[in-house]
């Protein structure tokens, strides 16, 4: 039997992904896998944050979590602290993980909202009891069970990596199990005549590479997709309207934080993601409210170390294809739409892609109707991923023009649902398989002091003296397991140390 032919247009971390992927689940001999990519065209590279459903990614491939951080320069991630998200100088924390314990119907931020109402506010911090934000904030990392208390869940953790040594790596393995790599700048895509699918893809130098399936990882260009195919484009401008962002390594900081953080600015947000070997930096604005130049200095000035280049310049506009699979073309990374990183969904995005191609990989023939439900999937998970980022900006209190315009700006339908279930009693609802989970949205919420009226009635079911011995020997469980965890630079020496030439 003849082989299917895969062609995955573009590498970087989203082509490399697709093909270690497909190399590993799909049966060699049943299966040809080529990527076409140049050397010549550079990667966006800002992928350098995750979400603990990498470790889904890796674990699948057989990837040695230790090994994987040496070769990537990886650290530990526990979470994400917003700083200035309400107001300069205020910052909270979205942490992995649980917060508190349920108790049966209960979430735990009804006893804790319960609490701060009959203190008039006076109580400690929501992430006071989260395990993963203790450790977090006192630089602290473990892997496995909990240490000192049974009734502690183990900590949920991500990484940071260089995302450029992730895709040589991801390149190398896929290689070793028979994907072939084919060098060169496409110049042009064929199209059938009769389907007006894609047939093949002409390179610099005239060669052709055919395909039955094709992967485009193009990028922003979206070259089969959107260019060949003609997919239209959702903008989201209307929402999330910054369209720009620099990007800048400096020298490896001092303060080896397992979190990444997102400070807020008259117009946008910078990122601080910290690595072994240096950090990374960017910041994301809006052209209408900040000039190109204004935010460079702006980026450069907070810092913690010397630059290593200049800013690096990237123009987006958020929102996604309305088809990300059309004919015999899908679309993964930032060919299918762009989200900018603010809760480091980039690559869980190409993640969940594979995910959902593999589960629907197309036979010799595909229907539409199979396309059509790929598509929707997609646009689930992109829209309430929207609608999550969307909240950071609304739920505001700062002054400058940018963020007034983003607190009276009209919201999806979908958000302002949620916003209101939880206004009138504190109660958060997940549909599907959307991928931020209840607490997600309870820590952005409370964070950036969005406070309910009410909270749920068995909460005064308790007197509050047994509410307040409650949440107090929680506090203690998690200070006291935080405390005899390693630090976390003295973790990854132990542990995944890379080697200096990283």
């Amino acid at each position: 039997m003849t082989p299917t032919n895969i062609v995955i247009a573009g590498g970087g971390s989203a082509g490399w992904m697709v093909a270690a992927a497909f190399a590993h689940f799909l049966p060699p001999n049943a299966y040809r896998i080529r990527l076409v990519e140049s050397e010549a065209i550079g990667t966006i590279g800002v992928g350098e944050a995750t979400i603990p459903q990498i470790q889904l990614f890796n674990q699948a491939l057989g990837l040695d979590e230790d090994a994987f951080l040496r070769a990537t320069g990886g650290t530990f991630k526990l979470g994400i602290e917003f700083a200035g998200w309400t107001r300069p100088g205020e910052r909270y924390m979205h942490a992995f993980g649980d917060v508190g314990r349920e108790s049966g119907l209960l979430g735990f931020h009804h006893r804790w909202l319960r609490a701060r109402a009959e203190r008039d506010g006076e109580i400690a911090a929501l992430g006071d009891y989260s395990l993963n934000e203790v450790a977090a904030r006192a630089n602290r990392m473990q892997r496995g069970p909990a240490r000192t208390a049974a009734m502690l869940p183990a900590m949920p953790y991500a990484f940071h990596f260089d995302a450029a040594l992730y895709a040589r790596l991801l390149r190398r393995f896929a290689e070793a199990r028979g994907v072939e790599r084919v060098e060169g700048r496409i110049v042009s895509v064929e199209r059938s005549g009769e389907t007006g699918d894609v047939a093949g893809l002409v390179l610099d130098g005239g060669a052709r590479v055919e395909g039955t399936l094709f992967v485009d990882c193009t990028g922003f260009r979206a070259l089969l997709i959107g260019e060949a195919m003609g997919a239209s484009y959702d903008d989201w401008t209307r929402w999330l309207p910054c369209d720009r962002a620099l990007a800048v390594p400096s020298a490896r900081a001092t303060d080896f934080t397992p979190y990444t953080r997102a400070t807020a600015h008259g117009a946008g947000w910078q990122w601080r993601i910290p690595l072994q070997h240096r950090t990374g930096n960017g910041i994301v604005y809006s052209s209408a409210h900040l000039s190109d130049d204004a935010a460079a200095a702006q980026l450069l000035a907070n810092l913690d170390g010397a630059a290593e280049g200049d800013p690096r310049p990237i123009r987006f506009t958020t929102g996604k294809r309305r088809e990300m699979w059309r004919g015999n073309v899908v679309a993964v990374g930032l060919a299918s739409g762009f989200m900018e990183p603010l809760e480091s969904t980039s690559l869980h995005l190409v993640q969940t892609a594979i995910a959902r191609l593999l589960k629907m990989l197309p036979g010799r023939a595909t229907g539409q109707v199979q396309r059509d439900e790929y598509n929707r999937q997609a646009d689930f998970e992109y829209e309430r991923i929207r609608d999550f980022l969307i909240l950071h900006y609304w739920a505001n209190a700062r002054d400058e023009p940018f963020w007034q315009e983003r607190r009276a700006a009209d919201l999806p339908d979908t958000l302002r649902h949620k916003i209101a279930l939880w206004q009138e009693q504190a109660h958060v609802t997940r549909e599907h398989e959307e991928l931020f989970t209840e607490v997600a949205w309870i820590q952005v919420l409370i964070g950036q002091g969005v406070i309910p009226h009410g909270y749920h009635p068995i909460a005064d079911a308790e007197t509050r003296a047994d509410n307040d011995e409650y949440l107090e020997l929680m506090r203690q469980l998690i200070a006291r397991e935080a405390a005899q965890m390693p630090r976390h630079d003295a973790f990854v020496a132990q542990h995944c140390a890379a080697r200096a030439s990283v």
